[in-house]
């Protein structure tokens, strides 16, 4: 099997070309790892960027750590991620339940823990798929994924919300900040409904007493990230795949961050066994980029020559960066990957 590297004496595969990405995962969570020993989890979202990359994770630390864990994944279409993922769709520590978040029959069954990445999809976005039919995935889901925590009584359950809750803001912003998304937004559906899951998240924690880690997502790359959606990175990396010229939409002058795989499964690990419950925690990277800056520093890492801008107007939001003193000061979390490196480890990923 190209590009999987196998331990055919335990089944055991992983994509080769991210090996020194899960083992510097596991330089820094092995310690706490200890935790999942024994345990079983249940994962939504599993076949998605950041899923792939906990499934990736989990074996490889299955394995040299031998923590004896296993995952039941939930997936709309298995045969879809056979296709995309066969190493990981084959994987022995790992089953894969079909159904809808929104109104799955609930295994029966014990789990130890529950990490609920489903929400609306980027694809899903990017066709521009009915806004209510988002809102209903992320909220509904949500709800559906806390009764499904009490039945086969789980311990934690690790939310993957999103920096959208905040709405528009022109600073680095901390998780204290009250803002919210205007009802007109195109990503409301997303910022409205991700905060309303977490009201779900708060009531449950509170009223049947147990743990819920929240983790607002802002901006990532790196493999297993979707090139052709609405991701500027992605689109630019694409670009830089196909030989250039590398297409920026806009002006360029909006300002993001990204924050590398690696480093995300990290930061979700740590908030999963070490945050606190019902404490958001910003996860991202707090080093600005703008759009422009960003297309000539992938053209520079991928040796493009040429970038264009198609119109002098500005696209998306203004600014979306994190503050992330709290995790910073709390778990001990950082920027681990630069940028210009993060960038070149996904080109070389997608590079045939």
């Amino acid at each position: 099997m190209k590009g999987i590297l196998s331990d055919q004496s335990k089944d055991v595969f992983v994509n080769e070309k991210i090996l020194d990405d899960l083992e510097f995962i596991l330089d820094h969570t092995k310690d706490i790892l200890q935790e999942l020993k024994d345990k079983k989890l249940f994962i939504t979202g599993g076949t998605g960027f950041f899923g792939c990359w906990l499934l990736e994770t989990l074996i490889w630390a299955n394995k040299r750590l031998g923590l004896n864990l296993s995952a039941t994944v939930l997936t709309r279409n298995y045969k879809s991620f056979e296709k995309k993922a066969p190493h990981l769709a084959k994987n022995p520590i790992l089953r894969f339940y079909t159904g809808d978040v929104r109104n799955f029959t609930f295994p029966k069954e014990k789990f130890d823990y529950i990490i609920h990445f489903a929400s609306a999809s980027a694809v899903e976005k990017f066709r521009e798929a009915d806004p209510l039919e988002r809102f209903d995935i992320i909220t509904q889901g949500t709800r559906n994924i806390l009764d499904f925590c009490l039945e086969c009584d789980a311990k934690k359950l690790l939310y993957t919300s999103s920096g959208y809750i905040y709405g528009d803001f022109n600073f680095p912003i901390s998780e204290d900040y009250n803002g919210g998304v205007a009802i007109d937004d195109p990503n409301a559906p997303l910022g409205i409904g991700k905060r309303v899951a977490e009201f779900f998240c708060y009531i449950y924690a509170k009223k049947y007493r147990f743990e819920i880690k929240i983790a607002r997502c802002f901006s990532f790359l790196g493999p297993y990230l979707q090139l052709n959606v609405h991701y500027a990175v992605g689109n630019f990396i694409r670009d830089a795949l196909l030989g250039g010229p590398i297409v920026v939409k806009g002006d360029g002058s909006p300002i993001r961050s990204y924050l590398y795989a690696s480093d995300l499964m990290i930061w979700l690990l740590h908030i999963l066994l070490r945050g606190r419950s019902l404490q958001p925690y910003n996860v991202g990277s707090d080093q600005a980029v703008s759009i422009r800056d960003l297309a000539y520093l992938v053209a520079e890492c991928t040796g493009v020559k040429e970038v264009v801008f198609q119109n002098r107007i500005s696209s998306g939001k203004r600014y979306y960066v994190p503050s992330i003193e709290l995790a910073r000061r709390e778990l001990g979390l950082n920027v681990f990957t630069p940028l210009r490196e993060a960038i070149i480890k996904t080109f070389n990923f997608y590079k045939p």
